[in-house]
């Protein structure tokens, strides 16, 4: 259905409306704060997928002597 909405023709229309609407001295910057929320998004779902993998990690060792599924061990320095 939405196969071919979108043709060269329509998206030159869209484009041309677009420049229409803000103008030729807006549009650089438009593109550029477009271009850092890209950015800033990307490096953030990174983090979390770094973060959600380092958690993976650290609680599922299974050459861990002490591992046991599901649960984490921590050990406490001896008392002086």
């Amino acid at each position: 259905m939405l196969g071919n909405a979108f043709t060269g023709w329509h998206l030159i229309a869209i484009l041309v409306v677009i420049l229409l609407l803000f103008g030729a001295t807006r549009l650089p910057a438009l593109s550029k704060s477009l271009g850092q929320s890209m950015r800033i998004f990307k490096n953030e779902t990174r983090a979390m997928k770094d973060e959600n993998a380092a958690e993976k990690s650290a609680t599922s060792n299974p050459a861990d002597p002490g591992y046991q599924a599901g649960t984490t061990s921590t050990t406490e320095p001896p008392k002086s």
